[in-house]
């Protein structure tokens, strides 16, 4: 898997919720949830998602706060597979934020 061009992140950001930004060569999003329940429960559905795909985000959660980061670690950079993964982590983000 080839790693995407600026041009064609940009135009790929616009299929992303708003809250998705470019962060060095990752796609990045931070979600607040009700309570640590809501964010352990959201991990774990992404987690199932991830696994599916084969394809693992950098994340990290304190108490209600979940930040995810998307890269293609065998591209060294943002991927088809990194949208493909912010899209099923935002139609799940739906269920619980």
């Amino acid at each position: 898997m080839e790693k995407l061009n600026q041009q064609e992140i940009q135009a790929k950001m616009t299929e992303l919720d708003p809250s998705w930004i470019i962060f060095g060569k990752f796609l990045h999003r931070e979600l607040l949830f009700k309570n640590f329940v809501e964010a352990f429960s959201f991990i774990t559905a992404v987690a199932l998602l991830a696994e599916k795909a084969n394809h693992h985000p950098n994340w990290n959660n304190a108490y209600n706060k979940v930040v995810i980061a998307l890269s293609t670690h065998d591209a060294d950079g943002i991927t088809t597979k990194d949208f493909d993964l912010a899209k099923a982590i935002d139609k799940t983000a739906l269920k619980y934020v």
